[in-house]
């Protein structure tokens, strides 16, 4: 361990008050150092929100090393902790959480924690999946933000997930216009029977943009640097959309959308 980096770690472990605690952890997020990953999901399950938000914000500044540990945080028991983590992977995009920000923007309990994860889904880093795992795994944050944006409960997450449901449509291959077709139509609908102003107008927002920008529009070749997961890697992220998928179709066809709340267990574990 570094000294600048066991400063900064002592610094958090001497706070003895809530700001301080919130300062050290920032100032440990700021240095953006790989090696400062378990210190910052160890603060994620601190009773301190302030400390939350900035180790979250250091995470998603780290990125793909900061995954490994954030699924880690995942199979532990403490809610609070594994809401703030699946906020930081909604933020990242890896595609080894696209299974977790599935079962959490369908199911979870809390209403911020499946607005991060709507919005996450529709920010994936679709260009780091392979091309068999595409289609799948871009068909399956479809379905679901489908499904949110009609089904929610909540008017903040049903919004999220027209945001996600925009970005996506940016993604997807102008060969599948089916889902393109999908995505007008749950705009055309949301954009006059939603309850919320708020999600009506962002629905016809979004509707207007991509029948007159999107076609025209070039996206630029992704910047950041392509993360390379092992074929073993891959193959159980593909395991658990297909389990996930088997077991979706299972909950829905008995008819009570509110049973998709089942599909958290599998979306957090595996």
């Amino acid at each position: 361990m570094s000294d600048s980096l066991s400063a900064l770690i002592d610094a958090i472990d001497r706070a003895d008050s809530a700001i301080a605690l919130t300062d050290a952890v920032q100032a440990l997020a700021d240095a953006c150092l790989t090696e400062a990953v378990p210190t910052l999901v160890e603060a994620l399950s601190y009773n301190n929100p302030g400390a939350a938000v900035a180790a979250v914000d250091g995470l998603v500044q780290l990125g793909e090393p900061a995954v490994a540990g954030l699924l880690e945080q995942l199979d532990l028991n403490n809610y609070t902790a594994r809401a703030w983590a699946i906020r930081a992977l909604a933020g990242i995009g890896d595609p080894r959480g696209l299974v977790t920000l599935l079962g959490a923007a369908t199911a979870d309990i809390s209403m911020s924690v499946r607005r991060a994860a709507a919005r996450g889904l529709g920010k994936m880093k679709w260009h780091w999946f392979p091309e068999h795992l595409l289609e799948v795994a871009q068909a399956e944050a479809l379905e679901a933000l489908l499904f949110v944006a009609q089904s929610d409960e909540e008017w903040v997450v049903r919004y999220a997930a027209i945001v996600g449901l925009e970005t996506l449509s940016k993604a997807l291959a102008t060969v599948q216009v089916d889902w393109q077709e999908q995505i007008q139509d749950l705009f055309a609908e949301r954009a006059t029977q939603d309850l919320s102003g708020a999600v009506r107008a962002r629905s016809l927002r979004a509707q207007q943009y991509l029948r007159e920008e999107a076609p025209f529009l070039e996206e630029a070749p992704p910047q950041d640097q392509r993360y390379a997961p092992s074929i073993n890697e891959w193959e159980q992220i593909l395991d658990k959309l297909y389990k996930r998928k088997g077991e979706e179709r299972a909950v829905l066809s008995e008819g009570d959308p509110a049973k998709y709340r089942q599909l958290l267990g599998t979306a957090s574990s595996g």
